[in-house]
């Protein structure tokens, strides 16, 4: 299942720069524990991290004894004791905790919310469980590397193109809308293996190249990393096969076609 990573609803207390938390830290040094990376959309594609002061499991004392934490979280109350929306103010009663939390204790997968238009892949990946999301960013606990072979593959990127979203020019990946009508495929042993293999490389090349950000690796001039281009169509291959699909003949058009059967087939015809 896809989820939504954190929402905090702090006007951005909890958020810091790296900068910003070093400051901090200087004035309050028993913080420092309770730093944790952040990333967003922004973030991720674009290969750095903001912090985040996760406040949440700690006990009155552990507060009282950081003066300079606490300041943040009576900020983060009145904040949203001023809100208009109900909601918000019933969430004053808990200010070290989020609106939405989404704290994983294994890897997971992190797809963006918006990707641009001019890229042929939307940049997905892995991270560790220390890392936090935002809720700009779609989270898939769980996940296995055939997985992330399939999502990251030219039939799910068809699916994208055809059935999801826009903001402005850039695509918008959603939960209901794309993610959970994907049709999947019913590959055989032979073939997951194959997918995962393939998916497997993509990782691999990746590592290869990085000093690089993904805005720079799938942008206008991925065409430099041949190698990276190369895994990718392989794996598209793998995929295609997985699904019946002709990797030699088949544009995307009727590769959508076929998918949408799927989906009617799957949803008995709705």
């Amino acid at each position: 299942p896809m989820g939504s990573g954190n929402k905090p609803i702090d006007d951005g207390n909890y958020l810091f720069t790296e900068d910003e938390m070093n400051d901090f830290i200087k004035k309050e040094p028993k913080s420092e524990k309770y730093f944790r990376k952040w990333v967003g959309s922004h973030e991720f594609i674009n290969g750095y991290y903001r912090y985040c002061l996760w406040l949440g499991d700690c006990t009155p004392k552990e507060l009282f004894d950081m003066p300079e934490c606490l300041k943040r979280v009576e900020a983060v109350r009145k904040f949203r004791m001023e809100s208009k929306s109900e909601g918000t103010k019933k969430l004053a009663e808990k200010p070290t905790r989020f609106h939405v939390e989404t704290i994983m204790d294994s890897t997971y997968l992190i797809m963006p919310l918006t990707s641009s238009e001019r890229r042929r892949y939307v940049p997905i990946g892995f991270v560790s469980p220390d890392i936090m999301a935002s809720n700009l960013v779609n989270v898939v606990s769980n996940a296995e590397i055939y997985h992330f072979g399939v999502l990251t593959s030219n039939v799910f990127m068809a699916w994208m193109r055809a059935v999801g979203g826009k903001l402005k020019s850039d695509y918008r990946i959603t939960k209901d809308n794309l993610y959970n009508t994907f049709p999947w495929c019913s590959p055989t042993p032979e073939q997951k293996k194959q997918i995962e293999k393939t998916a497997q490389h993509i990782l691999d090349v990746r590592e290869k190249y990085s000093e690089y950000s993904f805005a720079e690796l799938y942008g206008d001039k991925m065409y430099l990393f041949s190698d990276l281009v190369t895994a990718h169509q392989n794996n598209d291959r793998a995929v295609m096969q997985a699904y019946g699909f002709d990797v030699k003949t088949m544009t995307e058009s009727e590769c959508v076609g076929d998918l949408m059967k799927m989906y009617q087939k799957m949803t008995g015809g709705k």
